[in-house]
């Protein structure tokens, strides 16, 4: 057990981001942040319904080329919009999306859907069950998958189309 002080501990964290300018290029974020628009408390998921402000650590955004933004409650929902989005919103089409992100599960900020990578299968879920979760970097994607008992780790664009349904029955393949 150790026996840190609350000031000692505070101590040290405040060396961590000083840390970070040490380390190698290769285990520093690889995904590229995004500035995107924040849900507001109103704000539903086009797929479930659900209010997407109230989970801000799994909040993905479309935003389409007119500047209107579609947030979501997880990355699965988006996923699943994508894969048919005039069945979601009347008259929109992929092709006019102009800016996707998803938050980093480590650094809960937005960054780029289509630079993340996405671990599915593990022992976090999302607000509606197993979802796919970003990370931000290769090292990233590692330490989650060690710790968490991840079973598959995904880029954008090798997500099957079918997939995100076949999370809602914990499957993983």
């Amino acid at each position: 057990m150790c026996n840190l002080s609350r000031r000692n501990a505070l101590g040290l964290l405040a060396g961590v981001p000083a840390l970070a300018l040490c380390l190698p290029q290769a285990t520093r974020a690889e995904a590229t942040p995004v500035d995107l628009p924040k849900p507001g408390p109103r704000d539903t998921c086009p797929v479930c319904g659900m209010f997407v402000a109230r989970y801000p650590d799994w909040i993905a955004t479309l935003v389409f080329a007119d500047g209107v933004a579609f947030h979501f409650d997880g990355p699965k929902d988006c996923f699943k919009f994508l894969n048919d989005a005039p069945r979601y919103a009347a008259g929109r089409r992929r092709d006019q999306i102009t800016a996707m992100g998803v938050t980093d599960y480590y650094g809960l900020r937005p960054i780029a859907a289509e630079t993340a990578l996405y671990a599915i299968g593990s022992d976090v879920l999302g607000p509606m069950g197993h979802d796919f979760v970003p990370l931000a970097s290769d090292a990233e994607a590692a330490d989650f998958m060690r710790d968490h008992a991840g079973k598959r780790l995904l880029r954008f664009a090798d997500v099957p189309a079918d997939l995100p349904a076949k999370l809602d029955e914990g499957r993983f393949e």
